[in-house]
């Protein structure tokens, strides 16, 4: 498998990481948190790359929290110092409860970010504007409600009145003063991020940087040699009830057994049909498609990928005990090709990616005669397209210049992003003490639950994308069931049933050799013998 750290998928992956603060906890959860687990198969991506960014993007608003703590502690102590402000009415009389600003300020802070809360956009401190985040996601989002009118309404009564107040009184500055510091502040960071979307996520930049390092730390330089061994090795521990994590979804997995019968009258030879003699039948068919296709055409599967694979049970031994040099890989493979049984599995692994990595589709095939019987075993999965909202990536590095305008952007978002990066320093200090208490480097062994590609995923995919799924698995299982074909009649086998089995999962009808009766295809359809008189269907 070849590298993947320089793909479109991994540049929007990276992107997203400072666009939304729940997939970057996923990340950072799965890969850092949960030490015990290999990391799942990376088609298409680097993880490596993805969880530096996700580090990166935590520790800026980690920043941010601390500079807005202080800057809230200032406000809240400004405020006991003056004792507020007592309003003077025309009668002379004084209001004996005064107007605290800094509390008023933080509860419609507060109700501003549960209201960005309630309606499932991300409460990272960057946030992208709504047109933004429109053009992004094709308005597929309710986007009317993402700010609730009811604490923007606050907020344009508090900034009413505090300027009402300042300039007809000359009093309350702090009040004007501290939330103007605090826009500064997401100001700063708002650019930050723009100039890592300008300088290192810009789609002609990205490909020639190398991957940013992680932290020099004990702990993650072990995570990255984790997974620069793992994300693209010829092995991959499993859990038995999640078995191909980080290929995507099924998609119309099928299966048959045959029996081997001698075709009569020809030699079949002494040496019975192998596993190994199938795929090596197999797989120049593949080959020479890519081959063809590379010079007729401009189609992906002229850029398929093919290699093998073994799936290991996790749970038996730790994961820094399995060795993943290529000696060890080779030996898998060659020792597990043949061997048919239930934990250790081999498997012929076809990737195409399309639609700029957004599609990829990976046919895994297994293969194995034992006892007199050939199965083959076809499981095509699909990684879904990444999130819309990360190709917003292109419209933040194209404005990277327009400082005004982001500062009017950060002067809107800043009550959100106050409350935000504080909610993000509480869940990052929880992680790192969890992770602490929880020492998974020493947990008890598991498999992979999900994968970085997968966390950052949408459900659905679009009805021309799924017409070219479509064709790229019906291609390469014609290619598969020739090449098993081609394997069984050049041992002298009977091919009958098996090309029988192929017509039937392909959804036709397979039909020998038929003296009388009648053949009904189709829901609903009937079929009659009249005994040679003619058929009715």
């Amino acid at each position: 498998m070849q590298s993947c750290s320089r793909t479109e998928a991994t540049r929007l992956l990276c992107a997203g990481v400072y666009l939304d603060s729940d997939f970057r906890h996923k990340v950072i959860e799965e890969l850092v948190e949960h030490e015990e687990r290999p990391i799942a198969p990376s088609l298409g991506i680097d993880a490596g790359a993805v969880l530096s960014h996700a580090l990166r993007a935590r520790t800026q608003e980690l920043h941010v929290a601390c500079v807005m703590l202080a800057a809230w502690a200032a406000f809240f102590a400004f405020e006991v110092d003056t004792g507020g402000l007592h309003i003077d009415f025309a009668d002379g009389r004084w209001l004996d409860m005064p107007v605290l600003w800094a509390p008023a300020y933080a509860v419609v802070c507060c109700l501003l970010w549960a209201g960005r809360v309630s309606t499932g956009r991300s409460i990272a401190v960057y946030t992208l504007d709504r047109a933004t985040l429109k053009r992004a996601t094709h308005g597929i989002r309710r986007l009317t409600l993402l700010l609730p009118l009811f604490p923007r309404t606050l907020m344009l009564a508090y900034w009413a009145t505090v300027l009402f107040i300042l300039f007809t009184k000359g009093h309350n500055l702090y009040a004007v003063y501290f939330p103007l510091l605090m826009t500064s502040v997401v100001w700063l960071h708002r650019s930050r991020v723009a100039w890592i979307m300008s300088h290192q996520l810009d789609r002609d930049v990205f490909p020639r940087l190398p991957p940013p390092p992680l932290p020099d730390t004990r702990t993650y330089r072990r995570i990255g040699r984790a997974i620069a061994r793992e994300q693209y090795a010829g092995l991959a521990l499993y859990d038995p009830s999640r078995p191909f994590v980080g290929a995507g979804k099924p998609y119309e997995p099928w299966s048959f057994a045959i029996e081997l019968k001698p075709k009569r009258g020809a030699e079949v030879s002494d040496r019975p049909l192998g596993t190994r003699t199938i795929v090596d039948l197999i797989r120049p068919r593949l080959e020479a498609l890519r081959e063809s296709m590379a010079v007729t055409s401009r189609d992906r599967l002229g850029d398929l990928e093919i290699d093998e694979i073994v799936y290991l049970p996790a749970g038996a031994v730790p994961r820094t005990s399995v060795s993943y040099d290529t000696a060890t890989v080779a030996w898998h493979i060659r020792n597990a090709v043949d061997e048919g049984g239930e934990a250790r599995r081999h498997f012929l692994r076809i990737r195409i990616s399309a639609w700029q990595e957004h599609i990829v589709v990976t046919l895994l095939v297994r293969v194995h005669t034992q006892g007199g019987m050939l199965v083959l075993e076809v499981a095509p999965h699909v990684l879904t397209p990444v999130r819309p909202e990360f190709t917003a990536v292109d419209v933040i590095a194209a404005r990277a210049r327009l400082v005004l305008r982001d500062g009017l952007q950060a002067l809107l978002t800043s009550p959100t992003a106050t409350f935000a990066s504080g909610v993000s320093a509480i869940g990052t200090a929880a992680a790192v003490c969890r992770t602490w208490l929880a020492d998974p480097q020493r947990a008890l062994p598991d498999g992979p639950v999900t994968s970085v590609r997968e966390l950052g995923s949408v459900e659905e995919i679009s009805l021309f994308q799924e017409m070219d799924v479509s064709r790229y698995v019906k291609t390469l299982q014609d290619r598969i069931a020739s090449g098993v074909l081609d394997a069984l009649r050049t041992e002298g086998y009977e091919t009958g049933e098996f090309e029988q089995q192929i017509v039937n999962v392909s959804g036709g009808v397979f039909i020998g050799a038929m003296s009388g009766g009648a053949v009904a295809v189709g829901g609903g359809a009937t079929a009659e013998d009249r005994g040679g008189r003619g058929g009715r269907t």
